[in-house]
């Protein structure tokens, strides 16, 4: 009878600690953070960290990592097999080259915001100063003035590109005139304006708004295009679900209020 005893405590007490284990086990899972890897275009810098900040104090399981740079090289890296949840581009053509490749999840895909193609000086009071995307070709043409734009992987270099174009002239032999300088990204075109190296640099209006730099000109539809920013959760995310109610926290009013107070608008 005593043995009997024994064995039953004995018993009740493994079946304690296992449910104690069991239980501590699912406290830990509960708590572990997700870790969630969002590559974005440069011009997102500014708005994006904030709305991380926003967002990671109402989701403290979540921490946001960020690699922001041109939405050119951002989509090299993803098809090199970099970890990435989210993709923010500046541009269509990156996202339709991913998704062609089978590495954008399709269904949660959209257009997220709209920009401006501008034209931006670094003085516009200045004697000199170019005064707008007429000028700005005519000059160039002449060979009097220096442009920075962005490489020709970069949307806001194929935004120029198009502009260039749109005026009859020939990037090439501008080059080679020694009229144009390049960025890797928006931010370094933007710089080179802030630095007053160049006489003028195409960008857009929210890195001019961000960087204080005074907008000559605006660039129509026709020369250009429209500047939407698609954004997509990646097919090989570990946490697909987590990016996508990051995603969604984007489109939100608040996030928009945050996106509109640089010059971003909804796609329209």
């Amino acid at each position: 009878m005593t043995k009997k005893i024994a064995l039953l405590l004995s018993l009740s007490m493994l079946l304690s600690l296992t449910a104690c284990g069991g239980s501590n086990h699912a406290q830990n899972s509960e708590s572990e953070t997700v870790e969630l890897t969002v590559f974005a275009a440069a011009s997102l810098t500014e708005t994006l960290n904030p709305l991380a900040e926003t967002y990671q104090s109402a989701h403290e399981d979540v921490k946001l990592t960020f690699n922001f740079d041109s939405s050119g090289t951002l989509k090299t890296q993803i098809e090199e097999g970099a970890q990435c949840d989210l993709f923010l581009s500046a541009a269509q053509k990156q996202m339709n080259e991913l998704e062609e490749k089978g590495l954008v999840a399709t269904e949660s895909r959209i257009d997220l915001l709209e920009n401006q193609v501008v034209l931006s000086v670094p003085d516009a009071d200045s004697e000199n100063a170019v005064t707008s995307f007429d000028d700005m070709a005519q000059r160039l043409a002449d060979g009097t003035i220096l442009l920075a734009m962005g490489n020709e992987d970069v949307p806001v270099g194929q935004y120029t590109q198009k502009i260039l174009s749109y005026y009859g002239l020939d990037e090439a032999e501008l080059a080679a005139a020694g009229v144009l300088t390049y960025g890797s990204n928006v931010k370094e075109v933007t710089t080179q304006v802030k630095e007053a190296s160049v006489d003028c640099g195409v960008i857009y209006c929210t890195d001019a708004f961000s960087a204080g730099l005074t907008v000559v000109d605006e660039a129509l539809p026709e020369m250009c295009g429209q500047v939407i920013y698609p954004a997509a959760v990646l097919e090989n995310s570990a946490n697909a679900a987590a990016a996508q109610d990051f995603l969604d926290f984007l489109t939100t009013d608040e996030a928009m209020e945050v996106f509109a107070s640089v010059g971003f608008c909804p796609v329209s």
